[in-house]
């Protein structure tokens, strides 16, 4: 393994690098509650959470859809460009396939059409940021406007302009007042809210998943944003209760060692540091001013 950054110009140093905001708060372990409170926001978009629900096989396979994501994630954050291109070529052509058919007006729509890869990206990339800044990493408001920037990048893999896409926190909030009126609780979302409470498994693992993960999946709820949490309209978590949960949790994460941590969703992030050296492990002291 490499040592140091000294010699990381002549090598491939992916989207974004180590002196991004995003390759320190994408190893945040609050990025997993993050990645939930993202489906429940992603649910209140009626186009966007059919396409979920009439494609996807997330009932017979619970936890893919979370891991694949986080795998896909790890690959555009950590990866080689050329790995992030290849990652993000294999979701479009998923998207590219699929159709669903709107609810309401029985007319069919294809998944990919920018509004909703729009959707999609902006209630996972504020999401990701606002929910781990609860959770206690610290970052100035300045730092918080260069995550949105640089998550352009992730949006232009997909199919969008990064013209189009939010860039500052400003912005993500007059997008989000914006597409409010779309918004709404719908029979899917409460499919989507159910099943991230109680995501199905073989009977034998029923009581282990009220005691272990539906308190997870409510915090992770709890999360949201109070507009989202009125929309949704369920009771969540007091709003302390949920910030105490959720820096327990960043603490329990950050207790387990990196070595073991960094492996848990995919190997990108420990392929990078075999390939830039130990000095570009993810550190509040490589945050960008």
């Amino acid at each position: 393994m490499r040592q140091g950054l000294a010699t990381t110009e002549a090598v491939e140093t992916g989207l974004f690098g180590p002196r991004s905001v995003t390759w320190q708060l994408h190893a945040d372990p609050a990025m997993w509650l993050a990645g939930i409170c993202s489906l429940y926001l992603q649910a209140l978009h009626p186009l966007a959470v059919a396409g979920v629900v009439q494609n996807s096989n997330f009932r017979r396979d619970p936890f893919g859809r979370l891991f694949r994501t986080a795998a896909y994630v790890g690959a555009v954050t950590y990866g080689t460009t050329a790995e992030a291109q290849r990652a993000a070529a294999r979701v479009r052509a998923v998207h590219r396939a699929l159709r669903a058919v709107d609810p309401r007006t029985g007319q069919r729509f294809r998944i990919d059409q920018p509004e909703l890869l729009l959707w999609v990206h902006c209630a996972e990339v504020y999401s990701f940021l606002t929910v781990v800044r609860r959770a206690g990493f610290r970052l100035t408001p300045a730092q918080a406007d260069r995550y949105l920037a640089e998550q352009r990048r992730s949006a232009v893999l997909v199919g969008l302009r990064a013209d189009e896409v939010p860039g500052s926190v400003a912005e993500f909030e007059d997008y989000f007042a914006g597409v409010r009126p779309t918004l709404r609780r719908t029979g899917d979302s409460e499919v989507i809210y159910d099943f991230l409470h109680q995501p199905p498994v073989p009977w034998w693992l029923v009581p282990p998943r009220a005691v272990a993960y539906q308190p997870i999946g409510h915090l992770a709820y709890s999360l949201l944003p109070g507009w989202a949490l009125d929309l949704h309209g369920h009771q969540p978590f007091p709003r302390t209760v949920a910030t105490v949960g959720l820096r327990a949790a960043r603490a329990a994460g950050l207790a387990v060692p990196e070595s073991v941590r960094w492996r848990v969703a995919d190997n990108h992030l420990r392929d990078a540091l075999d390939r830039l050296g130990r000095s570009a492990a993810p550190s509040r002291a490589l945050l960008p001013a």
